[in-house]
């Protein structure tokens, strides 16, 4: 018995269809499910409080004079960098890290061991977004009246 082509595209057209036909009945079974939409709702808010929350880039900075406070708002700054890296907000994630690079006081150090530990693109954006997070560090330390000096932030 010899396989046709003919019979090679009916098999294969009935294959699909029977692909699509199981996708349909399960997305309607779980369109009918009652907690769906609540789930659904409840998924996107968690979403967005997320989003706002790592977005509120312009929160406490610390005295550039303490040196605790500023070893504090460093760690806080690499640690929700990093994740926000790992659940994907690449642009919230660069920007925390941004700010890290921005008060840190051996910022070569921290940008090499970056460069090794990071993908090449991700690193490549931080550089990007570093002069400009540390302008906007900059300007919010003039306005809140912090000293500081130029070898604070590079």
């Amino acid at each position: 018995m010899e396989i046709t082509r003919t019979t090679l595209g009916i098999a294969a057209g009935l294959a699909g269809t029977l692909f699509l036909g199981y996708c349909v009945y399960f997305d309607q079974q779980r369109r009918k499910d009652p907690f769906f939409k609540k789930k659904l709702r409840e998924r996107r808010e968690k979403a967005h409080q997320n989003s706002s929350r790592s977005r509120n880039l312009n929160g406490p900075l610390p005295d550039m004079n303490d040196h605790e406070a500023m070893q504090r708002f460093f760690l806080r700054e690499i640690q929700l960098g990093e994740e926000l890296l790992a659940a994907g907000d690449l642009e919230a994630g660069v920007e925390h890290l941004g700010q890290a690079v921005a008060v840190c006081g051996q910022t070569q150090q921290l940008l090499s061991v970056l460069q090794q530990t990071m993908p090449a693109n991700i690193f490549h954006l931080l550089l990007k977004k570093l002069p400009e997070v540390s302008e906007r560090l900059r300007a919010s330390m003039k306005a809140s009246g912090n000293g500081l000096h130029e070898e604070d932030v590079e």
